[in-house]
């Protein structure tokens, strides 16, 4: 952080000697200066900086993503799904209650719990991990963040030639 105020209660900070310790470093403040050089540019913001990007996309958006690549993760995955609205939860720290509005893919395995509990897993132990939700019965994946559809669906079909493969002894 910054210390602002008065000329005489900065030199006492200065005097003392945590200032060494907490002054900001040459890092820190190259990284504020890039950051700060990004904001000059407003229109280019969000291509420069994915976070922002990934919290500004619009809910349609995430919508049209959902229902062109539901019925290839459907085959890949050999479970029922559809797209569904759900809310992001946009931070845990900064921010634990805000959410936004998005879309994602209902997953609903034949077989109940168990089988949800199965693929849930199965998911997560992939080479790049796919974490979902679960909500009443399904496992949503929340599309807000996915930017590589085709690394995506790649893993996913990847994943359903490994399954392939262990139901018919290969593996």
């Amino acid at each position: 952080g910054f210390i602002v105020g008065r000329r005489d209660l900065i030199a006492a900070i200065n005097r003392n000697p945590m200032k060494r310790a907490l002054r900001v470093d040459k890092i820190r403040l190259a990284a504020l200066d890039a950051t700060l050089r990004l904001y000059r540019d407003p229109d280019r913001l969000a291509a420069r900086l994915p976070t922002l990007r990934l919290l500004s996309r619009r809910a349609e958006a995430i919508a049209a993503v959902a229902e062109r690549i539901a019925p290839a993760v459907e085959t890949a995955l050999g479970v029922r799904v559809s797209p569904c609205p759900c809310r992001s939860q946009i931070g845990s720290g900064a921010l634990p209650t805000e959410t936004l509005d998005s879309y994602g893919l209902r997953l609903t395995p034949d077989g109940g719990g168990r089988a949800l509990e199965a693929l849930a897993t199965a998911l997560r132990a992939l080479p790049v991990p796919v974490i979902g939700r679960r909500e009443d019965g399904a496992l949503v994946l929340d599309l807000r963040c996915l930017e590589d559809e085709a690394g995506f669906l790649a893993t996913l079909a990847a994943f359903a030639g490994l399954e392939e493969g262990a139901r018919h002894g290969l593996a």
